[in-house]
């Protein structure tokens, strides 16, 4: 079994759902009272929310790398950002590692394309939504992606960090969110990807008619197909 360096605390409330989930699938494959070897290095969120503020993109990388280089160090053999936006920097991060970043994006690309889908609908933060570093990764497998207007996107950015980031889950947000997805199924989605990792925490599979693709899951599903195989 591989040893998993995962960076976390972006924020803490789906920081749990991967340590839950990740032992959880181990255990499922390996049985009896087998569970995952796993560093955490739990970051405090509000320091990268100042560098996001400040717009200091060159901080947050340089921080990113320090850490993961940090639990390269630790003799992690696989490191896992545990988010979604902080996946911009994930290329950077790797050159300078030794070892393999797990990309939530190509996760999430090569689940899409196993369920035949070619245009999905995408919620995130403002970054994940309105960058292209995590649509380049589905494009890469024949995705196009579908983001919500500009109200809606905000709306979405204003949630996660009001509510989301602090284990608060709205029924009136829920409600609006679900308006978000039926916009998105109008316009010709075939799933959603919920693309940051505190969604899946508010919108649930029964909530939707469409699929969803818990980000969070597949990430840590792909993270223990690292550890193990």
């Amino acid at each position: 079994m591989r040893t998993l360096g995962l960076i976390g605390g972006t924020g803490w409330v789906s920081t749990i759902e991967y340590y839950r989930l990740i032992n959880k699938l181990t255990n499922e494959r390996l049985g009896g009272l087998n569970a995952a070897r796993l560093i955490l290095y739990s970051v405090n969120y509000n320091d990268f929310e100042k560098m996001s503020q400040r717009n200091d993109t060159l901080s947050m990388m340089a921080t990113l790398k320090h850490i993961a280089l940090k639990l390269q160090a630790a003799e992690v053999d696989g490191i896992v950002i545990c988010a979604n936006t902080l996946h911009r920097y994930a290329e950077d991060v790797q050159q300078a590692l030794r070892i393999p970043l797990i990309h939530i994006g190509e996760a999430t690309g090569l689940a899409v394309k196993e369920q035949g889908m070619k245009k999905v609908g995408l919620l995130g933060t403002k970054y994940t939504m309105e960058l292209d570093f995590y649509s380049n990764k589905l494009a890469e497998q024949g995705i196009q992606t579908l983001v919500p207007e500009t109200d809606d996107r905000n709306f979405i950015q204003q949630c996660i960090n009001d509510e989301l980031l602090k284990n608060c889950f709205l029924e009136e947000s829920k409600n609006r969110f679900l308006s978000i997805i039926d916009n998105l199924a109008d316009k010709g989605a075939e799933g959603i990807i919920l693309g940051c990792t505190e969604i899946p925490l508010l919108i649930k599979p029964e909530d939707v008619r469409l699929p969803l693709f818990n980000t969070t899951e597949i990430h840590a599903r792909a993270a223990v197909n690292f550890a193990l195989d």
